[in-house]
């Protein structure tokens, strides 16, 4: 077994990590952006289909833009956050087997070929990429709010025109406001949540 990384490393990535919805006005660099996404691509996915796509959105009208297609209580944190990430999930990422999965595309692309089977694939593993970015920023140290609530047809119009992805949630990230956060909720406990079988 390998050795698990320190209680502090633990504690930054989950048991101390919150949702933020404030932001401070530390700019998040290009640079950053780019390991992020270097470090999340690792995480597996179903015959490493990698759907998720995504759109890191920086620019004051970028971010006009995106607000204006949240929830009222959503817009302030778009607007604050130093960038916030559109998740897609992208219909098409079979198109990229021969790419990801040289050994074996063709018959992974004949069993994603069914529109049902595609899109649970592309939601499924669209959104543990999801999850990977949200926990490979917390690992560089980036703060994170996770949402839904804003309307996906208007941001794959406004964002994804002409392409096969389809948005699955948003997520500000930059250095959190620490009094923009609510009194931690409760988890489940071990026993109400798992069992062995």
């Amino acid at each position: 077994m390998r050795q698990p990384i320190s209680q502090d490393s633990l504690d930054q990535i989950f048991r101390s990590a919150r949702t933020y919805n404030g932001w401070a006005k530390t700019p998040v660099g290009e640079s950053l952006l780019h390991e992020l996404y270097d470090l999340l691509k690792w995480g597996p996915t179903s015959a490493n289909s990698s759907p998720a796509r995504f759109v890191f959105v920086r620019t004051a009208e970028g971010k006009e833009r995106l607000a204006g297609f949240a929830s009222e209580r959503n817009q302030p944190k778009i607007l604050a956050a130093p960038v916030t990430v559109i998740i897609g999930n992208d219909i098409g990422f079979a198109d990229k087997l021969p790419q990801l999965l040289p050994h074996n595309a063709e018959a992974m692309q004949k069993a994603f070929a069914p529109p049902e089977v595609r899109a649970a694939t592309a939601m499924r593993n669209g959104t543990l990429q999801g999850a990977y970015l949200i926990i490979a920023a917390r690992a560089l140290g980036l703060d994170c709010g996770p949402m839904s609530g804003f309307d996906n047809a208007a941001v794959d119009k406004a964002f994804f025109v002409g392409t096969s992805v389809q948005s699955n949630f948003i997520c500000c990230m930059g250095s959190g406001d620490p009094g923009s956060v609510f009194p931690r909720s409760p988890r489940l406990d071990f026993e109400e949540a798992c069992r062995f079988a």
